[in-house]
């Protein structure tokens, strides 16, 4: 092979992964996530190995999330999630939403390749009770006015949603209102179906055979949109389109594949650019559809994967103090907000502890994973709000009620803002800068036997 030619099979594998990564993501955290068995118990599959699972039922999450739940990055600490992965190929499902009533909640649509097609909920179609008609391809909806159809851009849809739940006390009102929320076929019959997520629960991106079969594989039941499909047909070259067979790809083009996988994970893994100023960025600003921006829908498929659109919701992120050094909880850090500078937020905001590494929360003996709008110990003055980020506890425990505890290492924190003000879709907002305190902060470890003492 020329020169040329290895240039060109090298940029050319890079761009499938670029383009394709969104649905290995998807399918590996379907893999992940979907329930092996049915509201009755019964389990898809005969053994524990069993790729099969259940598509089409509504998995609701009881609990708050914490560090020991690790099948999504980036998870919010705020809300109960209510998910499913849908299959709309067979036929139209119909889910009934119930009536709210001030709740905060929100049911987000991404199609296959992660774009957040639609949403439904507080913003968009209100609180009250309302019936969907979600549907895919060629189908005619009935006329039926109790019903708001819903295109689907793929037969496989992830419905994740969000309710807002205001502290430990308000847990069992919202346990009662997911139980509300029902899915079912247009002929009336329960939709959960037994479906093959083709791949191990666990499985890691990086082995570049399995990643050309299960893309390949997505490729065949979520077709890429028309204007598109030219473009992904140059990706045959590398081993990448539906029907290719992956047992039989000659060594080459799999070298060319891991190369890619290898370089996109690394360029996806690297500090961003802090655009809003004091190491701050915004990860994710889409609305319906990423179109044709494959580089940013890649890097939010790998780290933010689920994300709404931005009008429902901002992720406003750091991973570099002011002065665009890495946060290291080995620092301690101030973020202080001042009066008139508090974030504006129709539903609610909140402030979110990762470690860099794995992009989970992060574990700590008091069990603070976010601090918000509805933090109860948080403390205001005639400053604002002052925040304190570290793995060791302030020395002054005045401070502790609004400290966020951090990892002993690397991290980045979030701060979600759930409907967002026009200042802040705008980019009139402004946010405060992440100082580190300087000396660096003494304190106590956060490991349980020195808290224990």
């Amino acid at each position: 092979m020329s020169c040329s030619a290895s240039e060109n099979i090298t940029a050319l594998a890079r761009d499938a992964v670029l383009y394709t990564l969104p649905l290995f993501e998807m399918a590996r955290v379907r893999a992940a996530m979907c329930p092996r068995r049915d509201d009755s118990g019964q389990f898809a599959g005969d053994s524990p190995d069993s790729t099969l699972g259940w598509v089409n039922q509504l998995v609701r999450g009881r609990q708050l999330l914490g560090p020991q739940n690790r099948e999504v990055v980036t998870p919010n600490n705020d809300t109960l999630y209510l998910s499913t992965w849908l299959d709309v190929g067979d036929e139209p499902l119909v889910l009934e939403v119930p009536d709210t009533a001030a709740r905060y909640y929100v049911l987000g649509l991404l199609d296959f390749y992660t774009n957040p097609f639609e949403s439904i909920g507080t913003r968009t179609t209100g609180n009250g009770a309302r019936r969907f008609l979600l549907y895919y391809g060629d189908v005619a909806p009935p006329a039926d006015d109790d019903l708001t159809p819903i295109a689907c851009p793929t037969r496989d849809v992830w419905l994740i949603g969000r309710l807002l739940v205001d502290g430990m006390d308000d847990l069992a009102a919202a346990r009662a209102l997911q139980d509300r929320f029902v899915l079912k076929t247009l002929s009336g019959h329960p939709a959960a179906r037994r479906f093959d997520v083709g791949m191990a629960r666990r499985a890691a991106l990086g082995d570049p055979r399995l990643y050309a079969a299960v893309v390949n594989a997505a490729l065949v039941r979520n077709p890429p949109p028309a204007a598109e499909s030219a473009v992904v047909a140059q990706y045959a070259a590398v081993g990448i389109g539906a029907n290719i067979d992956v047992s039989v790809l000659e060594a080459p083009k799999l070298a060319a594949l891991g190369s890619a996988l290898d370089q996109v994970i690394g360029e996806l893994g690297a500090p961003q650019p802090s655009a809003l100023g004091g190491g701050w960025f915004l990860p994710v600003e889409v609305g319906a559809s990423f179109g044709d921006d494959y580089l940013t829908r890649a890097h939010v498929s790998r780290n933010y994967i689920g994300a709404l659109g931005v009008e429902e919701a901002m992720y406003v992120t750091a991973d570099c103090d002011s002065e665009g050094r890495p946060l290291d909880g080995r620092y301690t850090y101030e973020l202080s907000f001042p009066p008139d500078g508090i974030p504006q937020a129709q539903a609610f905001w909140s402030i979110t502890m990762y470690d860099k590494t794995s992009c989970m929360l992060v574990d700590n003996v008091i069990d603070r994973y976010s601090i918000g709008d509805r933090s109860p110990q948080l403390r205001y003055d005639e400053h604002g709000l002052s925040l304190r980020l570290s793995a060791a506890p302030p020395v002054d425990a005045s401070t502790r009620s609004n400290w966020l505890p951090a990892p002993d290492g690397l991290f980045y924190i979030m701060l979600r803002i759930y409907i967002p003000s026009a200042a802040h879709l705008e980019q009139r907002f402004h946010y405060p800068p992440i100082r580190r305190v300087q000396p660096q902060e003494g304190g106590v470890r956060t490991d349980q036997n020195s808290m224990a003492s």
